[in-house]
């Protein structure tokens, strides 16, 4: 197996999911129904704020070369966070839950390339909706943060392929991202079912 490879079995293996994850149900979801501009850029500014803490500790531990990548996304996220001129709401993602409990270099990897599965597919609705708000900056702010997130799980299948001596480790990085995915949606899903929407796509 190499990085491609990983990240082409997670893709199929969670297509339904991350298909889902992709929709506007997703920030619906994440506002709890409320899509106002602030509260969109709220929830927004959640996540970075959680993506940022996840990698920042990360980094302390580890292979060299990884502890670099984990500081350079949550600089990023930081980065991302210091763009958003709205205090995070008050929240916690069940996908920071799971990154929090991986231990080990390939493991956290692989938590990081799922994590960019999500994520990416959280800017590409940020940038869709405040398109329709007629707010080009700020989706142009989104979308560029969408290709940086795109960059980062590159690298990360790029420094897999490097770390990983054997299928149990590409076995051990691929379960990590593909629990990554399957929790972001489990949250969506059961979210959206609290909300009385229907989570699933009407044909």
């Amino acid at each position: 197996m190499n990085a491609e490879d990983l990240i082409d079995a997670v893709r199929d293996d969670k297509q339904t999911e991350l298909s889902r994850l992709g929709s506007s149900k997703m920030l619906y979801a994440d506002t709890r129904g409320e899509m106002e501009p602030e509260t969109v850029t709220a929830a927004a500014a959640a996540r970075e704020q959680a993506a940022h803490e996840t990698f920042d500790a990360w980094s302390a531990d580890g292979d060299d070369d990884a502890a670099a990548l984990f500081a350079d996304a949550a600089s990023d996220a930081a980065d991302r966070l210091a763009d958003i001129d709205v205090a995070p709401a008050d929240r916690s993602f069940a996908v920071d839950a799971v990154l929090a409990g991986l231990d080990g270099t390939v493991e956290r990897l692989g938590g990081l390339l799922g994590w960019t599965l999500v994520d990416q597919k959280v800017k590409e609705q940020l940038t869709g909706f405040f398109t329709g708000q007629a707010d080009p900056q700020t989706a142009s702010t989104y979308r560029s943060a969408g290709k940086d997130v795109a960059a980062l799980r590159t690298e990360a299948g790029d420094l897999l392929e490097t770390l990983c001596e054997n299928e149990d480790d590409w076995g051990a990085a691929q379960t990590a991202a593909a629990d990554v995915v399957e929790a972001a949606y489990e949250e969506y899903f059961e979210t959206l079912e609290e909300l009385g929407v229907n989570p699933k796509p009407v044909c």
